[in-house]
């Protein structure tokens, strides 16, 4: 066990194969080298891991049984680490074709899983800087008793993150701040044997941390069944590669888009999951509006969104995909979707569904590069008996620690609003449980501040485009008023006439 690394070992081991990258190419184009890298690694220090283990138990006999019955991943000759370590010129190249051959070999969970980085483009990747990261990546074993599933998950994790903050504005297309995460993972409390479902999958965090859960409860977690889909290839990549080094072996990865090709489809209808979490891109205008108002699948139940945002196609996507009788979903959302005026009629139809179960308002700057305050939205397909009829709204804006230039919640922040959740009670100037009715007399709207007052709590942090939205609703309705009372002084004067 001497050779055992620790995390904060694996942590500057790993950081550091990027700070070699870091002349030659973008922060944002990191993890299309670094990951793949560090899995191919991964999976040749464990195959020689295992290889040796089996020849001590089965001696000569080792050539009675199939390579693929003894190794989780098959390496081909002449594909190993070590070979590809051996080459000297176009190493690119070298590294490019060992990573085929591997996915070739290994069935389709492995399919394109080391992406299509620019591998042979010597100008960017020179063959003495990729013998330099060979090399680095060569100095630590990365066998399972060197180095544990957890404790690589970790460290992927955390290299996960240190790209996001290294790569800015790329970040939240893969990365959803942890904390975060593990509140939506508390609050729906994921249980062996369940299937649980991420739309938009990113990195695969969300389902990783359904599997911690279930660890962390000492509960069996192996039987989770684990599905995601991500319309970005890397990206999607990146997320089977998590799944992988965290242990997880049985998982459905999908990567196509899920407004316009859900991936599971049962029967003619979406797969329908027990739990679903999701951090949707917000607000996106580049998507199929005309397909979606025409849908095969009945996902615009609540309507058609407008082009400028599919933020509720995403939303009723996810409800769609709920179980009848356990579905319930954990959803992260910039906060506009709770009044925004273009969704009003959504929203009425959402309300009155009695869907909704909570809506938690988070503090600022938990998104990357955005000050916006997010929320969290609860939905369950069978609420509980006593929760029917009733919505609780939790305003933790306050619930937010900023360190060294980062927002997070601490483990105080995600049990508050998790045990408010689970009580279901008021806490004054906190949490309010309100009914349907009391969401009709305030239009539908769903913004905390109007259900829980609290003194010196700051509005939501809005986005120069829910500003917009604000503006146009408030000028639509002055204009509407207007209008009526014009109507009114006309028919006035025509009574007096």
């Amino acid at each position: 066990m001497a050779d055992r690394i620790t995390l904060d070992e694996l942590k500057s081991y790993l950081w550091q194969s990027a700070v070699l990258l870091r002349t030659n190419i973008d922060a944002g184009a990191y993890k299309q080298y670094i990951f793949p890298l560090m899995f191919f690694k991964r999976i040749c220090d464990v195959y020689d891991e295992k290889a040796k283990q089996d020849l001590e138990k089965y001696g000569e006999d080792i050539v009675l049984y199939p390579e693929e019955e003894l190794h989780q991943f098959v390496i081909p000759k002449g594909c190993h680490w070590n070979d590809v370590r051996q080459v000297t010129e176009d190493v690119g190249a070298a590294i490019v074709s060992a990573f085929r051959a591997i996915e070739k070999a290994n069935g389709e969970k492995m399919v394109g899983i080391f992406g299509d980085g620019a591998w042979t483009n010597k100008n960017r990747l020179p063959d003495r800087l990729l013998r330099d990261l060979l090399e680095h990546f060569s100095s630590k074993n990365l066998s399972l008793e060197n180095c544990p599933e957890d404790e690589l998950g970790q460290g992927y994790e955390y290299l996960i993150k240190q790209f996001a903050d290294d790569s800015g504005h790329t970040a939240q297309e893969f990365y959803t701040n942890r904390t975060v995460v593990h509140l939506m993972t508390e609050m729906l409390q994921p249980q062996s044997g369940e299937s649980v479902y991420d739309p938009t999958c990113g990195s695969a965090g969300m389902l990783i941390s359904c599997i911690a859960y279930l660890k962390n409860h000492g509960k069996e977690w192996r039987n989770l069944q684990v599905y995601g889909q991500e319309i970005n290839q890397l990206t999607s990549a990146i997320g089977r590669m998590n799944l992988f080094l965290h242990g997880v072996a049985d998982f459905d990865i999908a990567n196509a888009d899920t407004l316009k090709a859900p991936a599971f489809i049962e029967n003619g209808q979406l797969k329908r999951f027990d739990l679903v979490l999701a951090n949707p891109p917000y607000s996106i205008k580049q998507w199929d509006r005309g397909a979606f108002e025409n849908d095969k699948y009945g996902r615009n139940f609540l309507g058609t969104p407008p082009q400028g945002r599919a933020d509720y196609a995403f939303f009723q996507h996810i409800l769609k995909s709920l179980k009848p009788d356990t579905g319930r979903c954990a959803i992260l959302f910039p906060h506009g979707v709770l009044f925004r005026n273009e969704e009003r009629d959504m929203r009425e139809k959402l309300v009155k569904s009695d869907l909704v179960e909570c809506v938690v308002g988070l503090g600022p700057n938990l998104f990357f590069n955005a000050p916006m305050e997010a929320c969290i939205v609860i939905c369950r397909a069978n609420k509980p008996l006593e929760r029917r009829g009733k919505i609780l709204l939790i305003n933790a804006v306050k619930e937010v620690t900023r360190k060294n230039a980062q927002s997070y919640l601490e483990d105080d922040h995600i049990e508050h609003i998790a045990s408010t959740y689970r009580s279901f009670r008021d806490e004054e100037g906190y949490a309010k449980v309100v009914s349907i009715e009391d969401v009709e007399k305030q239009g539908f709207s769903l913004s905390i501040p109007l259900y829980v007052h609290s003194a010196g709590t700051p509005e939501p942090v809005k986005s120069l485009d829910e500003c917009i939205d604000d503006w146009m609703s408030q000028s639509v309705n002055v204009q509407a008023s207007l209008q009526a009372l014009t109507d009114l002084l006309e028919k006035a004067g025509e009574t007096d006439g």
